[in-house]
């Protein structure tokens, strides 16, 4: 995935996730579905600065990832 297709994700991912705070009230299938999103906003974020990180140092971007939602959820801020 090049980094084009990952910020029109993250803004697609973005967009859904406002959607759904706008509602007030959400139903758990709902609750469900913004728990995934946030977990992929955080993957895909995470996939992004991995790639940057490798452009950076000179390494090949395209070797970056997607990592699991638990090992990018357990990450220390």
């Amino acid at each position: 995935m090049r980094e084009n297709e990952i910020i029109t994700h993250i803004k697609n991912l973005v967009d859904e996730e406002q959607r759904l705070y706008g509602k007030g009230d959400l139903s758990d299938t709902e609750r469900n579905e913004l728990d995934s999103i946030q977990i992929q906003l955080d993957q895909y974020w995470d996939l992004l600065r991995q790639r940057r990180a490798r452009k950076e140092f000179g390494d090949n971007p395209d070797k970056a990832k997607l990592r699991g939602g638990d090992t990018v959820e357990n990450y220390e801020q």
